[in-house]
């Protein structure tokens, strides 16, 4: 065995080749452990470079594209929301204004229509305040005859009641002038 201590060297390695210990830690088999570590970083960097590096960055490259289109999709629906939401406003004041203006021609139209029937009722207003007043002309027409009539006989009937006679002519004199004021 090739084991010392006390100052001197100590290997882990047997003369057979085994180790004793932990053989990771015999110097004997370090440049054969590094000659493998090599090769395995090699291998393992050749698979990562080849195969999963290539996927990784085109699945990269997809998710990429995708969000790019994504994006752009999005823009694309904004713009033509904001047109479609000028066209509708556009459309509703459209709308208001060609609504105030059937409003302001149904207003007009009623106005005339009104304008119209106050007229044709102000004109027989008019024409029956005219017959009545002709109505009421003949009637204080007649009225005034027959209080005429009446004052005469009175009259008559009062001068005959006092003893004294009055001709007919005389009487309706006395009458008219009365009637008069």
């Amino acid at each position: 065995m090739a084991t010392e201590t006390l100052g001197e060297t100590t290997s882990t390695c047997v003369v057979d080749g085994s180790a004793v210990g932990m053989p990771q830690l015999c110097f004997d088999w370090w440049p054969n452990q590094i000659f493998w570590l090599l090769v395995t970083l090699a291998v393992i960097f050749f698979f990562l470079s080849r195969v999963a590096l290539p996927r990784i960055a085109s699945v990269l490259a997809e998710r990429q594209g995708s969000i790019t289109n994504d994006l752009a999709a999005a823009e694309d629906l904004k713009s033509r929301a904001l047109e479609a939401e000028e066209a509708y406003n556009k459309a509703l004041a459209e709308a208001r204004t060609e609504a105030q203006k059937i409003i302001a021609e149904a207003k007009a139209e009623i106005q005339a229509d009104l304008d119209d029937a106050t007229a044709k009722a102000d004109a027989e207003i008019a024409a029956k305040l005219a017959e009545s007043e002709k109505k009421i002309a003949e009637t204080r027409a007649s009225a005034m005859e027959a209080v005429k009539g009446v004052a005469k006989d009175t009259a008559g009937e009062l001068v005959a009641a006092m003893g004294t006679k009055a001709d007919a002519r005389t009487i309706t004199a006395a009458v008219n002038a009365r009637m008069k004021g």
